[in-house]
């Protein structure tokens, strides 16, 4: 139950806009307690930047204070394209190895982690593409809205990361495997199937935004919060037949081996479009993420809490931006946009299991993520 705190401001829109490099790209209100964010970066897709983290974790933090009057927080994405399309990963690695991308995904992590702790609702509004760092401030809240224009995944293999910001949380805790296929695949998820996968908690229609927004303004309690929130998903979201329906019982069988090698394996044996799509998404990918990234969500599946699973992310990501697949995937698909990444390794088999090991292993002392 929320109990309203009223604050001693009164409840009229109160605006804070921060300014960065990125020019006001979080903005900001309070409207009869309800806390409501943009993120405001629409030629970008709203990709976060570490300017924008940096707004969003001592705002979040300053609304959590119950002298703040705020009794939950909306957040959205500036335009219709996009809530988040992932971290500014070009920005991020034009000094590979450099102090940017040490900041960069602490204090992401960090910020994941008060999304997924907060102790107001935080409700996200998946109005467009969600991905990467984007799925990190979405998918941790407690209540996650989809539209009819959602578009969710992590296709971070494909460029020599790990599905983190909390995926080895809660892409584990999906139905039977299909975590682990999303996780290894990047397969996309499209509108109403974010709600039928567990991904979205609710739904509702972009032309119903504005009106949600307002009938939000008026509770007091989280049990009218839900009620609200369950009056706006559309019938066509509830009756919605997942796209994956019919493959779920392949998705099981093809992906709950013990290995990668065993799921290529099975997948070379299948003969289905699906099959053939999420092989070759898996050949393409960095060899060393993608198994870095099956240890990572069989692992995760069996922790307590976010916390715990983004302080192993955290070690993972930091072997990445330390080695050579993360620039080199980012260099073939964001930059040259050749499509040709050469890996290092250049294959499964070359990836040994000292290597994935490594990567798991305790990072030093003044580098681990603290929360």
């Amino acid at each position: 139950m929320i109990v309203v705190r009223r604050a001693k401001i009164p409840l009229r829109t109160i605006w804070r806009q921060y300014s960065s490099s990125q020019s006001d790209s979080v903005l900001s209100s309070v409207e009869r307690g309800v806390g409501k964010i943009t993120l405001n970066r629409p030629k970008a897709l709203n990709a976060l930047t570490l300017e924008m983290i940096r707004s969003l974790t001592p705002l979040l933090r300053s609304w959590a204070d119950p002298a703040s009057g705020v009794k939950m927080v909306i957040v959205r994405g500036a335009g219709d394209k996009a809530f988040c399309a992932g971290g500014d990963i070009k920005a991020i690695t034009e000094v590979p190895g450099g102090q940017i991308q040490r900041e960069f995904f602490r204090e992401e992590y960090q910020l994941d982690h008060l999304v997924g702790t907060l102790n107001i609702p935080y409700i996200a509004i998946m109005n467009g593409i969600t991905m990467g760092g984007g799925v990190g401030i979405c998918v941790n809240g407690r209540y996650r809205v989809a539209t009819e224009k959602s578009v969710f995944a992590m296709p971070e293999n494909s460029i020599g990361l790990v599905p983190d910001v909390g995926g080895g949380f809660f892409l584990p805790r999906l139905s039977g495997e299909l975590g682990m296929f999303l996780g290894l695949t990047g397969h996309r998820l499209k509108g109403w199937d974010c709600l039928s996968s567990g991904l979205a908690t609710h739904a509702v229609k972009m032309d119903q935004l504005d009106t949600l927004y307002k009938d939000l303004e008026g509770i007091e309690e989280e049990e009218e919060l839900n009620n609200v929130l369950d009056h706006y998903v559309p019938n066509e979201a509830k009756e919605h037949k997942f796209s994956l329906a019919d493959h779920m019982e392949d998705i099981n069988r093809i992906f709950g081996v013990d290995s990668v090698e065993s799921i290529v394996e099975n997948l070379l044996e299948e003969d289905s479009d699906i099959a053939r799509k999420a092989l070759k998404a898996l050949m393409a990918a960095s060899p060393t993420s993608s198994k870095v990234a099956f240890r990572q969500l069989r692992l995760g599946k069996d922790m307590d809490n976010l916390g715990e699973v983004l302080k192993m992310e955290h070690r993972l990501v930091t072997r990445c931006y330390r080695d050579k697949d993360f620039y080199e995937g980012v260099r073939a698909t964001l930059v040259d946009r050749d499509n040709k990444p050469a890996w290092q390794p250049s294959s499964l088999a070359e990836v040994s299991e000292e290597r994935v090991k490594f990567y798991f292993s305790p990072l030093e002392e003044d580098v681990e993520l603290v929360l």
